[in-house]
């Protein structure tokens, strides 16, 4: 039974009042749902969507997790709401191309194009699962994929940008985080988390020419899918194995080292080795923001301005 001068529990984003958490026990007791159409019932009638009003299951399910662990809920039994990965078999269209030296100016104009067809989805997933050593592994939640063009429309990489991690020690002190404002606003924040320049593409500077780019329209794009505009970028380059070069040339900040815990912190079970922290303020006032000072009329910050001038 539930006490009800119980706080509220934040969970996957979002805070829970005693009452809602027993108006979640009503709908299981009463409805009798399949575990999939319960996610989305209760999804619509605490109104848990996204600002393009897409219900958010997966952090509907994180939450229902959480608090049945907690013993505030009794779930019936389930299936997990999950689309596992699928194998990628790299095809011909693949295969390694003759090697391209130069500079950026050679390969220009450069820019990013958007990967969002099934064709585009299924070539960029089959570049990134043949030549870049973590592999392929299908996103999870918010995400965008993009191929780096240059002239005469010759991809050059892939780059991916998906959630940030959960709880990292080093980004939250120096964001000023508390948990509470962690739990309401990592979404702001967004990862980098694949970044390939092709094997036989051997170009001086393409890399942080690539960031740079990315840096200057991940916002947009964002908003135009998400319906809301992240305003910092974070990365992980491992330790011993990549220096991290071309972020610290595109004007990224070195936080420090993680201790080699997952994406969800010290209650992780997957755990990593250490890697490098890096972030980029996509706006000036990213810091007032994520803690909850600012309305969110962020600016672009002074770097990002520079690079649009450029």
């Amino acid at each position: 039974m539930l006490i009800r001068n119980r706080p509220p529990k934040i969970l996957s984003g979002r805070e829970f009042t005693v009452q809602e958490i027993q108006d979640i026990q009503e709908t299981v007791d009463a409805c009798g749902l399949p575990w999939t159409e319960l996610v989305y019932t209760i999804c619509e009638h605490l109104d848990w969507v996204t600002p393009t009003g897409r219900y958010k299951e997966r952090s509907c399910v994180s939450a229902l997790r959480r608090l049945e662990a907690l013993g505030l809920i009794k779930l019936p039994a389930r299936q997990p709401i999950r689309r596992p990965d699928v194998e990628v078999v790299p095809g011909r269209a693949t295969d390694p191309e003759e090697e391209l030296t130069g500079t950026v100016r050679d390969v220009a104009p450069l820019q990013l194009e958007l990967v969002l067809g099934k064709s585009d989805t299924r070539l960029w997933s089959e570049y990134v699962a043949r030549y870049h050593p973590l592999g392929y592994r299908r996103p999870f939640g918010a995400h965008q994929r993009y191929f780096l063009v240059g002239k005469r429309e010759r991809r050059l990489g892939c780059l991916l940008f998906a959630a940030a991690a959960w709880a990292l020690a080093e980004r939250d002190r120096w964001i000023g985080w508390s948990a509470q404002d962690r739990a309401q606003r990592v979404n702001w924040v967004v990862a980098n988390t694949r970044f390939l320049l092709f094997p036989w593409v051997r170009i001086k500077n393409l890399a942080s020419k690539a960031l740079s780019l990315a840096a200057e329209r991940i916002r947009g794009d964002w908003q135009q899918r998400y319906g809301y505009a992240p305003v910092l970028l974070e990365t992980f380059v491992e330790v011993g194995r990549y220096r991290g070069t071309c972020y610290q040339a595109a004007n990224w900040i070195r936080l420090g080292v993680t201790r080699g815990e997952g994406r969800m912190g010290r209650h992780s079970r997957h755990p990593s080795v250490p890697r490098e922290i890096y972030v980029y303020p996509l706006v000036a006032d990213f810091r007032s923001f994520l803690q909850g000072r600012s309305d969110g009329a962020a600016q672009p910050s002074a770097a990002t301005e520079r690079r649009a001038e450029a």
